[in-house]
């Protein structure tokens, strides 16, 4: 098993740590390795698009044609975990709080409606407790989160919180608008478990 990480921007080394863990804690043999370029795309099991800046991750992906690339693998079965940024990515609508439209790019790839800032901005970051279907209960960080305001098809939400949903599952794609890998494996473990090993 080989889990790829988009390593641009965010929370790559958290991701790689907790993603460790959870295949030592579910008895898996596997690598854990960073995705920079198209050619690291090659042979994953399973990919994580963790948090960061989402204009600043496409900008710098932009040029080498490596999101058109995830896309197609994602779209042809890769499992998918997008986190905060990496669920604005996966959305298909994205807004910001403030601005509206953005017309910032998109994998475009999970039936799901997303809201940038949604909870404002650095300063009302925040945390809370979510009881997940099928992962259990977990400390989840917001931090200038987004927040899936809406979900059609085939994605379906395990938790809602409010008048969002911070975690959506759509086939082989799972999105998360918080940050797991700063205070669980459980979904790392989840991840692995249930959609990579499929």
């Amino acid at each position: 098993m080989k889990i790829g990480i988009l390593a641009v921007q965010g929370d790559v080394e958290e991701h790689e740590y907790a993603v460790k863990k959870a295949m030592d804690e579910l008895g898996i043999s596997g690598d854990v390795a960073r995705v920079k370029r198209i050619d690291d795309l090659r042979g994953l099991s399973g990919i994580i698009i963790p948090g960061g800046e989402s204009t600043s991750i496409w900008r710098l992906t932009s040029k080498s044609n490596l999101m058109n690339a995830l896309r197609d693998e994602v779209s042809n079965g890769l499992p998918a975990m997008g986190t905060c940024a990496g669920a604005i990515f996966m959305a298909r609508e994205v807004k910001d709080r403030i601005m509206g439209e953005t017309g910032q790019g998109v994998l475009g790839i999970m039936n799901i409606s997303v809201v940038r800032n949604f909870y404002g901005r650095q300063r009302e970051s925040f945390e809370t407790t979510l009881n997940i279907e099928g992962i259990g209960t977990v400390r989840a960080v917001f931090i200038r989160a987004p927040a899936i305001v809406k979900y059609w098809g085939s994605a379906k939400p395990l938790v809602a919180y409010g008048d969002n949903y911070p975690v959506v599952i759509e086939n082989n794609m799972l999105a998360l608008t918080f940050h797991p890998e700063l205070t669980t494996i459980l979904v790392h473990e989840w991840f692995i478990s249930n959609l990579v090993k499929k």
